[in-house]
């Protein structure tokens, strides 16, 4: 079948909907696995910060693999390492595992998913690029937001629903069936498109090649670099949310077996994801720059956060995050469409692996010191903390704004020019 533009984005789409099935199908009682195993908030964190932890280390390792060996070798070795450590995480659960343990196996599910980040994305950048796709970017990645809404929807609520008629083990089974059945579908209809693999140097030679020139154009870069940072504390808090958010919306039903609220929880948010996607391009519409489009939605997820911790009531509490998530729907577009206008194909990947570990270095940190805040004050405390560390974000992003003038020389591949007049 002849690969076109339009054949590319719908590979892309299909993707992004199966991976988000198989990811999210364990969304809606991930953390209270943990807390069955007997662990507390800090130490739950803690394993969780291993996971983060694992993605510092091994993203830019993951990342100059899909630049060196192919996207689409890099997509498959995620596919079958997630499906290999999601039976670990089971396992660690049947067998009451010590926190050790869980940290260990955090570590290494999160290399499954580093060989994922960056190779995705640049495998449909790269594809679009080559095969001269008019269209823009943020269109297409707003579309992605919106199939990673229904995925979270179809996904968090069967799990859910799951673990509510067996128990909290049987969706991470289901979930590793749908990995290895993603993994068998990207082999069959992923390969690379305007990307040729280069090994001709030697697999080590070639990944200190393609990291040396990541670095130069990616943090030697301000525009690149200033908006990597600012994503530090924001993912951080963004990761506790995801992490939290579940046991704290059963504290305010009282009830820490209604796992059936989680599914309407992960109903709401995948929803609200799906509106943020579709109006993401009306939202970036409201300003100059795509920068700006940022600062406002980190501006407006910390006062969301805010409201989220001080809600006295589920109703509310769950309309504030459904809030939080189309917002960052809406922005995230923008995002990576300000990121990729600025990056050299060979170094793609490997430059959107290094963004993710700049910002999960935050999580490192932010998560069980947000943990170890809701052990002491409660989980509504860590929650007005974390909005306030939204704002801390907020100088590193003006200061990408002012850069942004850069990506709009004719020089760069994806023109990331100003959205009005």
């Amino acid at each position: 079948m002849a690969v076109t533009s339009r054949r590319v984005r719908r590979i892309y789409l299909s993707l992004v909907l199966l991976n988000t099935l198989a990811v999210t199908f364990i969304w809606g009682i991930n953390s209270l696995l943990l807390f069955e195993a007997g662990l507390s908030n800090t130490e739950a964190l803690a394993a969780n910060a291993c996971f983060t932890l694992g993605y510092a280390v091994f993203e830019i390792p993951t990342g100059s693999i899909a630049d060196t060996w192919g996207r689409r070798a890099s997509y498959l070795l995620g596919g079958c390492t997630l499906t290999v450590t999601t039976l670990l995480y089971w396992l660690a659960w049947r067998l009451h595992a010590d926190v050790w343990a869980w940290a260990a196996v955090s570590v290494v599910l999160a290399i499954g998913f580093t060989f994922f980040s960056g190779a995705t994305e640049a495998w449909l950048v790269d594809a679009l690029h080559f095969l001269q796709y008019e269209g823009r970017l943020e269109r297409v990645f707003a579309r992605g937001q919106v199939m990673t809404g229904i995925g979270t929807l179809a996904g968090s609520l069967g799990g859910a629903y799951v673990a509510q008629v067996t128990d909290v083990g049987v969706p991470f089974l289901i979930r590793a069936g749908l990995l290895l059945a993603l993994t068998v579908v990207a082999w069959r209809v992923m390969h690379d498109v305007g990307f040729t693999p280069r090994r001709a140097e030697g697999p080590m030679r070639e990944v200190r090649r393609v990291l040396t020139e990541s670095v130069r154009h990616g943090w030697g870069r301000p525009a690149v670099r200033w908006v990597m940072l600012g994503a530090v504390f924001a993912a951080g808090v963004s990761y506790y949310v995801a992490f939290t958010m579940k046991p704290y919306l059963l504290q305010l039903a009282g009830d820490r077996h209604a796992y059936g609220l989680l599914g309407i929880a992960a109903a709401v948010n995948a929803v609200a994801q799906m509106i943020g996607g579709l109006l993401a391009m009306a939202f970036q519409r409201l300003f100059r720059w795509r920068m700006s489009v940022v600062i406002a939605g980190v501006l407006l997820n910390g006062a969301l956060l805010v409201g989220f911790g001080l809600a006295g009531t589920v109703p509310f509490a769950m309309a504030l995050l459904g809030c939080y998530s189309m917002v960052n729907a809406a922005i995230l577009p923008s995002r990576q469409a300000y990121l990729n206008g600025l990056l050299p194909s060979g170094q793609r990947a490997t430059v959107l692996s290094f963004d993710s570990l700049v910002a999960s270095s935050g999580g490192v940190v932010t998560q069980p010191g947000l943990g170890r805040v809701a052990d002491l004050w409660g989980y509504p405390s860590s929650f007005v903390l974390g909005g306030a560390l939204q704002a801390v974000a907020l100088p590193v992003l003006f200061l990408a704004r002012r850069h942004e003038v850069a990506a709009a020389t004719p020089e760069e591949p994806v023109v990331a020019v100003p959205q009005r007049s």
